[in-house]
């Protein structure tokens, strides 16, 4: 109990009385019968009071007051790619990760049929108690293969996968440098790990070069953390200009290559095809297996050494069940699908052109998305956000509103989603009604009270 409770010493004599009648033992110190102040009584406990509860119910509150829906954790009926169903009714959609089309392909499912027959659903245990299954090592076997290094361990988690590992490798004394834009669990592995946590400005190798000059000597070792690509922005950094820096400065470069794999590069190999970069000058390569591998986990490639730490030392491997067999399977199919079929990527890049020529053409803001698969439109106002993603939806086009405080209010927007499997037809309708419903949106007065009228 804090030193900073209201009861004092006498809350905490009063809970071990507590403690020691419950054992059935004498308290060490006895409180005085009468004179000993009763405990204060503590109200019960309400999740209701968590700071900003009450927030999220008068925002979800004036969204109902003027008619719009909640645009998040709807139900799909089927499997949602660049189509779905929700509720009964077909949507074009721009909310899915399976940038290649391949959740649910013939082979995928049949190899996590097969390691389901063999396996059933649950490694058990984690791999330390419960052992290995090949299906384990034959994904970290071809992960390792796609990026030229030695070893690579995979995890049950994408999001556990960059806590664990830099957590697990930085401590107090350590420095890590990251984009400011940088994916929640590299932040939050840093804040974990103990070691001093510098941002630079987006993709900007000037600032980091300017951190490390001023501070790399004061620390033991550091660690530099990018993306691929950028999954709010759609863009992508200067891997050759992080790894000069990463190399002059002493420092492991850690890679999230989560949404870059089946989209960079000409075959879709990833940020280091698409700078041309060898990929082994690269001292962590982190994945996931939800977005191009249409599974779940995430992965760490790099050298024998990392690897065999890792699976020695970081909680989230360590602690956490193995993963699921069919779901290790599937991805392994899947990367397998990517590497033979070439033209997937072909595709989706053609895409990805597609919606963002539309856009700019219709004036959209666009940002700095090359329009590989991550294209926002910037709107500058999460109430306006809300509201197109609600009008998108009622003609049919799923797609989600990103509103403060994931991203700034005036960088509220709509982010959309590529995949191979969208139709020419699909997107250029999509732009249209997009720039049409935010044209009428713009035309004068206040949002509000537009909203209100039609709603009356």
């Amino acid at each position: 109990m804090s030193s900073g409770s209201s009861n004092g010493a006498g809350g905490r004599e009063a809970l071990a009385g507590f403690v020691a009648a419950r054992l059935g033992k004498a308290p060490a110190r006895p409180v005085p019968a009468r004179s000993a102040p009763k405990p204060a009584l503590v109200p019960a406990q309400s999740f209701e009071s968590l700071p900003g509860y009450k927030e999220l119910k008068l925002q979800r509150s004036a969204a109902d007051l003027i008619g719009l829906g909640n645009p998040f954790f709807r139900v799909h009926d089927a499997r949602a790619g660049a189509t779905s169903r929700i509720d009964g009714q077909p949507f074009v959609n721009f909310s899915s990760y399976d940038y290649l089309g391949l959740n649910g392909h013939p082979e995928v499912n049949a190899a996590a049929q097969a390691a389901l027959a063999t396996f059933g659903t649950s490694s058990s245990a984690s791999r330390v108690v419960a052992g290995e299954r090949p299906g384990h090592l034959a994904l970290e076997r071809a992960l390792a293969a796609h990026y030229g290094t030695e070893s690579c361990v995979a995890m049950v988690s994408g999001h556990a996968t960059n806590v664990t590992t830099i957590a697990a490798l930085m401590e107090p004394g350590d420095v890590i440098y990251h984009d400011a834009l940088i994916h929640n669990s590299v932040v939050t592995g840093a804040q974990l790990s103990g070691a001093q946590r510098r941002s630079f400005a987006h993709n900007d190798l000037g600032a980091l070069e300017s951190l490390l000059h001023a501070t790399r000597h004061e620390h033991r070792r550091a660690l530099i953390v990018i993306e691929g690509l950028y999954s709010m922005d759609g863009d992508a950094p200067d891997l050759a200009g992080f790894v000069d820096l990463k190399e002059r400065y002493g420092a492991w470069l850690m890679v999230d290559d989560a949404h870059g794999l089946g989209v960079l590069g000409r075959n879709g190999h990833g940020l280091h095809e698409q700078c041309g970069v060898e990929p082994g000058r690269v001292d962590i390569w982190m994945g996931t297996l939800s977005k191009t591998l249409s599974s779940c986990g995430g992965y760490i490639a790099g050298a024998a050494a990392l690897v065999e730490f890792l699976k020695c030392t970081a909680g989230g491997f360590v602690y956490s069940v193995g993963m699921s067999p069919p779901l290790a399977a599937a991805a392994t199919a899947a990367l397998d699908l990517m590497h033979r079929e070439p033209e997937r990527v072909a595709r989706l890049r053609r895409n990805g052109a597609l919606f963002l020529a539309c856009a700019r053409e219709r004036g959209l803001d666009t940002g700095t998305s090359l329009g590989l698969a991550v294209v926002p439109v910037i709107l500058g106002d999460s109430l306006k956000a809300v509201t197109l993603s609600d009008r998108l939806f009622k003609r049919g086009i799923n797609v989600q509103p990103i509103i403060h405080p994931a991203v700034p209010e005036r960088s509220a927007r709509l982010r959309f989603f590529m995949t191979s499997e969208h139709t020419p037809e699909q997107i250029r309708e999509t732009v249209t009604a997009l720039a049409d419903e935010l044209d009428e949106l713009n035309q004068g007065g206040s949002l509000v009270e537009r909203l209100m009228a039609r709603r009356g």
